[in-house]
């Protein structure tokens, strides 16, 4: 038995309906019914008749309530006096980020965050997709960002923030800097930047290969700082998110009949008590109105 079955057996006792228990929760219905079964499979019997409109404590789930909720108080007040005991303590953001990920995502919500909250420290953990699951895995970071995580845990939460486009970078030294628009047919012969780092590499690069666009003499980048300054130096041109901010030295456009977009996620571990830091934050951005964010860059 586990603290987070435990704590969404009582919000759907209390509120009898696993839609809103879930939201309650802040899990998604099938992670709250999920581990509700699981606790029902390990106490031997049905805790909940389901029933529409209202779901309704069975006699088993009548009798483990009362043991249920002491549980549950007995560790809620644990934590409460282990926190007691420590003095000064600062509150933090434990979020992880994939490296295809651009900060400035997220500095909006962070400076509406930081005047709600007094001494606040920010902790912002970097990695590849399976980095990025394992920090939430092992309770590094309360939240992730990337396109993908590609991790098959049941545990995971996760919220879709937006889809967005790819565009072609170059310097504004670059002879197709003149346009606002390219074809395939103009990228044949240029030496392109691969992001190895992004999720969506392959994918990009499985597009342009279908279109006849050469990528097996592409430089291989591992940081977006290294590809910017490689752009910068008219050493090749790159494919690269809508969202990634560039510097004025470089110009975006777009090329005709790439097949390419990736979603954003938000990531949460289902069932873990979440800093009212990190929920405050993943309320924002789960409410923000994202295009307006894309459309600074079009």
């Amino acid at each position: 038995m586990e603290m987070h079955q435990v704590r969404y057996f009582l919000a759907v006792t209390r509120l009898l309906n696993f839609t809103r228990a879930a939201d309650e929760c802040n899990v998604t219905q099938p992670s709250l019914t999920r581990a509700i079964k699981q606790l029902e499979a390990e106490l031997g019997g049905d805790l909940f008749r389901r029933e529409r409109p209202a779901a309704q404590l069975t006699e088993l789930g009548q009798h483990m309530l009362p043991l249920l909720q002491q549980c549950y108080d007995a560790a809620s007040g644990a934590r409460v006096l282990a926190s007691s005991f420590k003095s000064g303590e600062i509150g933090a953001l434990r979020i992880a980020l994939s490296h295809a990920i651009d900060l400035s995502l997220l500095t909006p919500h962070l400076d509406q965050i930081k005047r709600q909250f007094n001494r606040l420290e920010f902790h912002f953990l970097r990695g590849n997709s399976a980095e990025v699951a394992k920090y939430l895995k092992s309770g590094e970071a309360e939240l992730g960002i990337a396109a993908e995580l590609g991790a098959d845990w049941d545990r995971l939460d996760i919220w879709p923030l937006f889809t967005e486009d790819f565009d072609l970078v170059t310097s504004k030294r670059h002879p197709l800097a003149a346009r606002d628009r390219v074809a395939f047919d103009d990228l044949r012969n240029e030496q392109m930047l691969s992001r190895s780092y992004c999720e969506h590499c392959e994918h990009v690069g499985r597009s342009l290969r279908e279109h006849g666009v050469a990528i097996d003499r592409r430089h291989e980048i591992s940081s977006e700082r290294d590809l910017i300054q490689l752009l910068e130096a008219d050493i090749g041109i790159a494919v690269i998110p809508q969202t990634s901010m560039i510097p004025e030295t470089l110009k975006r456009l777009a090329v005709h009949g790439l097949d390419s977009r990736r979603t954003v996620h938000l990531y949460g571990v289902a069932g873990r008590q979440r800093t009212a830091v990190a929920s405050a934050v993943m309320r924002m951005l789960r409410g923000t109105d994202w295009q307006q964010f894309l459309n600074r860059n079009v």
